[in-house]
């Protein structure tokens, strides 16, 4: 039995495995940071109604949401050179296509993915904000981005974080698949180990807790922000009662 499963080999894969950690964060992080960037300039046009803008915008969101990550990472990884090619091919230019780093690769797909879905979320959670507020503030005088940066924003936020929370979860899930094109992350040196030592059921046990413990912490980050939140809004509500 000893042979078939050693208990002890979980635990000595964790350093090799946890040596490229970083890189499954930095995917994680600049993807979520483009997509929520990308995500509010979508959820914002789809609320003014742009026009032909918001059309196209509603078929992206659509796309994104309705395929999945892993075939558009390889759009991506194979997609980018054929119109790096084609460039050069139609303007005479001379760009190296060998010299696209992976990583881009996955940074575009992944966070082209999390604007779709995080555009949805913030787009909701603005639109649940009470228009008799946004309406107050009109009155008094206030800005666009006044009333948005003081009224809407903050409320917006209260309704989006726990959505937000596990985007971000099933993102560094998904990060998993930037193996697949040559990436060297969590998942990438597992399999390597895995492949090495024949020990594929130790080694995914260890990847399985490496994950988990991560999700844990953003879980445990999103609960006390979330709670922050709700007690500052809730003493904004008694100063205006």
């Amino acid at each position: 039995m000893q042979d078939i499963f050693k208990p002890s080999f979980i635990l000595k894969s964790f350093p090799e495995i946890l040596k490229y950690l970083p890189a499954t964060l930095e995917i994680a992080l600049v993807s979520i940071i483009i997509g929520l960037l990308l995500g509010f300039i979508i959820a914002i046009i789809r609320i003014k109604q742009v026009p032909i803008l918001n059309k196209v915008l509603i078929l992206y969101v659509s796309f994104m949401r309705g395929t999945p990550l892993l075939v558009q990472l390889y759009l991506s990884y194979y997609g980018i050179p054929l119109v790096v090619e084609y460039i050069n091919y139609r303007f005479g230019t001379k760009y190296n296509i060998n010299n696209i780093p992976a990583m881009v690769f996955v940074f575009l797909a992944f966070a082209l993915n999390e604007s779709a879905y995080t555009s949805e979320t913030i787009r909701g959670a603005i639109l649940s904000v009470d228009k008799k507020e946004i309406e107050a503030g009109q009155s008094i005088g206030m800005t666009s981005v006044t009333i948005m940066r003081r009224i809407i924003l903050p409320q917006a936020l209260l309704v989006a974080i726990p959505n937000l929370g596990n985007t971000l979860i099933s993102l560094v899930k998904s990060t998993s698949l930037a193996f697949t094109v040559s990436v060297m992350d969590v998942m990438a040196s597992a399999k390597v180990i895995a492949g090495r030592n024949m020990r594929f059921f130790e080694v995914y046990i260890a990847i399985a807790i490496i994950y988990w413990v991560i999700c844990l912490i953003i879980e445990i980050v999103f609960r006390k922000v979330e709670k922050k939140l709700n007690i500052q809004e809730r003493e904004i509500a008694d100063d205006r009662g």
